[in-house]
């Protein structure tokens, strides 16, 4: 079989069976990315025990097609996120989310890097091995809670405002800390403070330029595409700008998904008309829920592999609990102190637990570097991998559970 036809059946299974689990899962009252979660998990599980191995070749969670088409839905979410908000909004509770993403980062790192300090066997890499862990449960991947914000139809809510913006801020401490990781692995020392101003000095540029463009050029571009009246340019224009920002923001360290959604924020009715913007984001939302997010969601749940399960069960609870209660109480405290609601602030908590795929891309970082190299004396250390992505996987999936569950009154 060529090796595209084996390419495009993955992708077709994978596709099918995610719209399928999503479709039922808005039939019981639930988020379609609980669904399309679901669904990943059956198929990551057939894959490790029910199918044969000869399907790994038809079917992986490491297959190209799948990764590049998830990383598309990566790129979509955040650009209809950023179409669906207003600068005015985020900015308007700039104060209120910067303080929710600091006790969002800085709880679950100390008590991440507390809990792996706890159970790890004594090795010259122990110490870099817990900040790790640390780091990772102090990442927060939006995707999944946009989409449900999305759904419900509260991504324009102040609480929803909040948590985007708190999640963007999120993005950048999480960068900063994930820079010092990988800086501690490879030369075995914290970087100095010079570097860390450099760091911080490159993001601020970031969205210096990106709002400067937003508010001076964009108009303009709009202007010229408003008297030809076609889609069709106005969706060029509105990608170039998003690659654009992602390569300005890969090119000043940050990630790719930052530009994105930069770029999908400025583009609003005030400032490109209300006929490209409505056109814009039906097209954009179209795209996203329909094709490039059921296959995003279905990625996170195919990376499933359960070898902390048998190798480290203890360290995997205490891992999930304090992923969860680490971003309820750093980010959800914060946000009930500035005056939301109890349900609001929890919701926020809950939102900003979901790790997703940028917490896989951070663990493969570690891996590549050897950090958890397989050892067969340390078993734990060598469960570590797993145990990280078992815990996206279940973040992922309570987020969207729970905040249906908190919100569903509203």
């Amino acid at each position: 079989m060529p090796v595209g036809m084996e390419a495009l059946g993955g992708l077709f299974l994978v596709f099918v069976v995610a719209r399928l689990f999503g479709e039922g899962a808005e039939r019981a009252g639930q988020p379609a990315a609980v669904g399309e979660l679901l669904a990943g998990i059956v198929i990551g599980l057939a894959l490790a025990f029910a199918l044969p191995p000869e399907a790994n070749g038809f079917l992986s969670a490491d297959d190209d097609a799948i990764m590049m088409v998830a990383q598309a839905g990566i790129f979509f979410l955040l650009l209809a996120a950023g179409i669906d908000m207003k600068p005015s909004a985020i900015a308007a509770h700039s104060k209120v989310s910067f303080a929710v993403a600091v006790g969002g980062a800085v709880v679950p790192l100390i008590a991440g890097t507390w809990l792996a300090w706890v159970f790890l066997p004594e090795t010259p890499l122990k110490a870099v091995q817990a900040a790790f862990v640390g780091v990772a449960l102090a990442i927060t991947a939006i995707p999944t809670t946009v989409r449900v914000l999305s759904e419900m139809g509260m991504l324009q809510s102040r609480m929803g405002e909040t948590m985007v913006a708190a999640a963007i801020f999120d993005d950048v401490i999480g960068l900063v800390l994930l820079a010092v990781i990988t800086a501690l692995i490879e030369t075995g020392s914290i970087p100095g403070i010079a570097d860390f101003a450099w760091m911080l000095l490159k993001a601020a540029a970031f969205f210096v330029i990106t709002g400067l463009l937003g508010v001076h050029v964009y108009p303009r571009i709009s202007r010229h595409l408003h008297v030809l009246q076609i889609a069709s340019a106005e969706f060029a224009i509105l990608m170039a700008v998003a690659l654009g920002y992602g390569l300005l923001a890969e090119a000043l360290g940050m990630h790719w998904i930052v530009g994105v959604f930069m770029a999908g924020l400025f583009f609003e009715p005030d400032r490109v008309g209300p006929r490209a913007y409505n056109e814009m984001k039906l097209i954009v939302g179209g795209i996203t829920a329909g094709f490039f997010g059921p296959v995003f969601f279905a990625s996170i749940g195919m990376a499933v592999d359960l070898t902390a399960v048998t190798h480290a069960p203890l360290f995997l609870v205490a891992l999930i609990v304090v992923a969860i209660a680490g971003k309820l109480l750093g980010a959800g405290l914060p946000a009930w102190m500035a005056g939301l609601p109890r349900r609001d602030a929890a919701a926020i908590g809950i939102g900003m637990s979901s790790r997703g795929a940028v917490e896989l891309v951070v663990i493969s970082i570690a891996v590549e570097r050897g950090l958890f190299a397989l050892t067969s004396d340390q078993p734990l250390i060598a469960a570590m991998p797993s145990a990280l992505v078992l815990m996206a996987i279940v973040t992922t999936l309570v987020a969207p559970l729970a905040l249906s569950a908190l919100l569903r009154e509203r």
